[in-house]
């Protein structure tokens, strides 16, 4: 078999796979910029949880529409927005921090939306809009989840230092324009918008995939944040491209391939990255070597002196 086969082949000859890799791509060039503004808040569960969150909307929508993709994702849509309110009230008028009062609410809303579909749909209907079905994306799955990214760019490139005022300082955001907690807001519907739009394709419990492992994995490569940027996207698409090629040579579920290229990549970064095990094993034995050499240093400028 040759290379044309195993790589491109696919997508020439089949147009679910051409939508497939579409979908894939616009996910990753909208999500995995997040995921590196999550990890940079040191919220990088909050991706998880509001994944989970928006299943007890999407479960709704479904008792009452049907697999209805527009019904689906306002639903789930509106209840991510929900939990956002919810965990936002929670840390601000009590004790909790929003990580706990994010973990309560998905881990409720998991077990809601869970038990809705269950107990009015089938077991496929389940597995579907836990696990995605890429493979199925149609003409609209494809321009919503097309549309969101291209909002999360532009939203990314008219917003970037506010968010990034509101990730490091939010005091000093809100004293000079007095709307930190807008900026955080719009900041979390995004996200919300981009795991509704990625549950059609990767499923409510893989959608954070692509957002969360390019980003921690981009953090092992560089200091820079627009490096990292860079880094998470280039990511997400190389592995929603090598997961869609994998799960259709071996037919396997793609959601769950993709996210497995994704946890490859970043083995490979916590091996290779300079902030992984080999850079910071290397730093370690320089700083031994420079040690040495300062030693001897004073050992023959001690011995010159006698």
């Amino acid at each position: 078999m040759s290379l044309y086969d195993l790589a491109i082949a696919p997508f020439q000859d089949f147009v679910f796979m051409r939508r497939a890799l579409a979908a894939v791509f616009a996910l990753a060039l909208g999500s995995a910029p997040l995921g590196v503004l999550l990890t940079l808040r040191r919220m990088s569960l909050a991706g998880d949880a509001l994944a989970h969150a928006v299943l007890p909307g999407v479960a709704v929508a479904f008792i009452v529409f049907g697999l209805s993709l527009p019904a689906l994702s306002i639903g789930g849509f509106l209840a991510g927005v929900l939990v956002v309110l919810a965990a936002v009230w929670v840390s601000r008028y009590t004790d909790l921090k929003e990580d706990a009062s994010f973990a309560a609410g998905y881990l409720v809303a998991l077990a809601a939306g869970v038990l809705l579909i269950s107990s009015h749909g089938t077991q496929i209907d389940l597995l579907h809009i836990l696990f995605g079905n890429i493979l199925g994306v149609d003409r609209v799955g494809l321009v919503l989840v097309t549309g969101v990214s291209s909002v999360t760019l532009v939203g990314l490139a008219l917003f970037y230092r506010a968010f990034l005022l509101e990730s490091f300082d939010p005091a000093y955001l809100r004293s000079i324009t007095g709307g930190g907690g807008l900026f955080q807001f719009l900041f979390l519907m995004l996200v919300v918008a981009n795991l509704v739009a990625a549950f059609q394709v990767m499923g409510t419990l893989m959608a954070v995939g692509l957002m969360m492992l390019p980003a921690v994995s981009a953090r092992l490569w560089h200091a820079m944040l627009p490096a990292q940027l860079l880094n998470a996207a280039l990511q997400a698409l190389l592995a929603g491209y090598a997961g869609l090629l994998l799960s259709y040579h071996f037919d396997q579920p793609s959601g769950p391939v993709i996210v497995m290229c994704s946890g490859a990549l970043y083995a490979l970064s916590l091996l290779l990255a300079p902030q992984g095990w080999r850079g910071r094993r290397k730093a370690h034995l320089h700083a031994e070597a420079v040690a040495q050499g300062h030693l001897h240093h004073d050992h023959e400028h001690h011995s010159h002196l006698h």
